[in-house]
């Protein structure tokens, strides 16, 4: 498990350090440096699958899981001197690296890597691994395939793009996380808790599959279960709606990850409904306290509410969830980071000012009109 990064003179900060724990949410309003911690993990990551960190190259800023850009977009505008830094801490390994940022050239070049333990062999570098980024696809009538993305490492790919192969491919694979048992499933078959959890958001769905090698493509239709238990017709995904399309690769990447693997989600209540919110978060919560650690950027405090149900009810111990509040501080060149707690019962250590805190300020003002 990742248990800290610390980050120097890296896009919006200065020096900052992360802690994460199994379930780590990242909050705080747009612009305050919730996707920079995120991307310099996905950065080790696409620069170790490149191979360029093993000849000193340096870093791959842009690439299949991040588009930095160039040096001085990623180097700290405010900066004392010409060196970033990116640290990171595992349970059995860490890694210290520097890098040299050249004015001219406006490029970062490593200057060194220092590691300890088998740090490039961590499940941030391997297929136990799913990130799925706040752009994913919409409703699409048949997915592309991937014969070494989905076969050889089972991703869903970035935009979630590779699910219904993915899904078509693995469907009938045992599903092996009993803590994601909601007790609905028709059968032990990832498709079948898949629909299950789905089902809190959309009731009754199903999903079909037809595979089309010769043009590698997955047709996915949607169907309904009726009140006589027989399936309704079989609708395209560009009829259901948006909710299905965008929850679809969260309910699988967190279903089929194996244990002590890693899933990295950002934005996952789009498109989703207040309830189905809730039940991702829990679905969440759960996951992480199955083995699977997952980092979350997110907006909803619904999502929010249902990880403090899931803790409230015993279902993830609140000593393995970190709550993370990004903000700008008057007078600072950077943000700063708050780390927030959730007690045994679901309460918040604190509710600092501007911590999903709009309804409360939106319905004090609706009062104050009614005076």
């Amino acid at each position: 498990m990742i248990r800290s990064l610390v980050l120097s003179n890296f896009k919006c900060y200065e020096s900052q350090e992360f802690s994460f724990k199994p379930l780590t949410v990242i909050s705080g309003l747009n612009s305050t440096g919730k996707s920079t911690l995120v991307q310099a993990l996905l950065l080790l990551r696409q620069s170790n699958r490149e191979g360029i960190l093993s000849d000193g190259r340096g870093l791959s800023l842009n690439g299949e899981l991040v588009e930095l850009g160039t040096g001085a977009d990623v180097f700290f505008e405010s900066a004392g001197g010409d060196r970033a830094g990116i640290s990171v801490v595992t349970d059995e390994s860490s890694m210290r690296m520097d890098l040299d940022y050249d004015l001219r050239s406006r490029s970062l070049r490593l200057h060194s890597c220092i590691t300890d333990g088998d740090f490039w062999k961590h499940t941030l570098f391997g297929d136990a691994f799913q990130y799925l980024r706040a752009e994913r696809l919409g409703p699409r009538s048949s997915g592309v395939m991937s014969e070494f993305g989905v076969r050889e490492r089972r991703q869903l790919g970035a935009n979630g793009q590779f699910t219904a192969h993915f899904l078509s491919e693995y469907r009938a694979e045992e599903m092996g996380h009993h803590d994601l048992d909601l007790g609905t499933a028709t059968a032990r078959s990832l498709l079948a808790h898949v629909e299950a959890w789905l089902a809190e958001i959309s009731p009754g769905v199903r999903l079909n599959f037809d595979v089309m090698d010769r043009v590698d493509l997955v047709r996915m239709t949607v169907s309904y279960a009726t009140a006589q238990a027989v399936p309704s017709e079989e609708y395209r995904p560009t009829n259901v709606g948006f909710g299905i399309s965008y929850a679809l690769p969260i309910v699988v990447a967190l279903l089929s990850t194996a244990q002590g693997g890693l899933v990295i989600l950002e934005n996952p209540e789009a498109h989703v409904h207040p309830r189905g919110q809730t039940r991702l978060g829990e679905m969440i919560a759960r996951a992480a306290a199955s083995g699977i650690q997952v980092i979350v950027e997110t907006h909803s405090d619904h999502l929010l509410n249902g990880v403090r149900l899931a803790v409230a009810e015993k279902k993830i111990s609140s000593t393995d969830v970190q709550l993370l509040y990004n903000r700008w501080t008057l007078g600072s060149n950077s943000p700063s980071v708050r780390e927030i707690h959730v007690k045994p019962d679901g309460r918040l250590s604190e509710w600092p000012d501007g911590f999903f805190d709009e309804f409360e300020r939106s319905l004090d003002a609706l009062i104050q009109h009614q005076d």
